[in-house]
């Protein structure tokens, strides 16, 4: 599967939040980065943008840009744009929304959880449920059951640019999807997932990276 990018918007939920003058210039910056090779090498980002690398399970890469950040009542939600106007949605770091892809997510719920410095100190998995809606096919309030803990560093990810033995590494498991991965910086506040893998269904995974534009 080639890279532009792995998930794909219908052009109306892209601008349903509204397009601030901010928001055309993300636009604008990403399809300059489209114009380019971004498998062979880094492009060009606009330093005054925050932006995700994403990698595909065959390991095309390929940036999106955050387009605004929604404070919702369980927490603010990232909204991240490619350049074709398709989005990914992240609460926490975990996926909260993604269209266009051959599974999609909708509706996303996402339950209040510990914070990552809670979770790594945890002593047992952490056991929570998520609900979303999954299309093709229809299938509203899919309810999955997932655990969470804390793991050792692994020996092969994505992560570029990074030491993985710096990060605290998490394992989430579910019934029906392969388990999710993520990388946590943990600071003085709650921690910052600065890498994750999941997968919207079995067959399609991702991984996504903070990245930061040079100066």
């Amino acid at each position: 599967m080639t890279f532009r990018l792995v998930v794909a918007l219908v052009l109306p939920l892209a601008f349903s939040c509204g397009c601030s003058p901010s928001t055309s210039a993300v636009f604008d910056t990403v399809r300059s980065v489209a114009r380019r090779d971004t498998v062979a090498a880094t492009p060009s980002l606009d330093p005054r943008f925050r932006y995700l690398r994403v990698t595909t399970q065959g390991g095309s890469a390929g940036f999106l840009a955050l387009g605004y950040v929604d404070d919702t009542p369980r927490g603010q939600l990232e909204v991240w744009y490619s350049a074709q106007l398709q989005v990914l949605r992240l609460k926490d770091g975990r996926l909260a929304g993604a269209t266009g892809v051959a599974t999609e997510w909708h509706d996303v719920s996402l339950p209040p959880l510990p914070s990552w410095r809670e979770l790594g100190r945890a002593p047992a998995p952490y056991r929570w449920s998520r609900t979303r809606d999954v299309m093709p096919g229809y299938r509203y309030g899919v309810r999955d059951t997932l655990e969470i803990r804390r793991i050792d560093p692994p020996s092969r990810s994505q992560l570029a640019g990074m030491d993985a033995l710096q990060l605290t590494w998490f394992e989430e498991t579910s019934e029906t999807l392969p388990p999710a991965r993520y990388a946590v910086q943990i600071d003085e506040g709650s921690g910052t997932v600065v890498y994750a893998e999941q997968c919207l269904a079995p067959e399609l995974c991702l991984s996504w990276q903070r990245w930061k534009a040079a100066q």
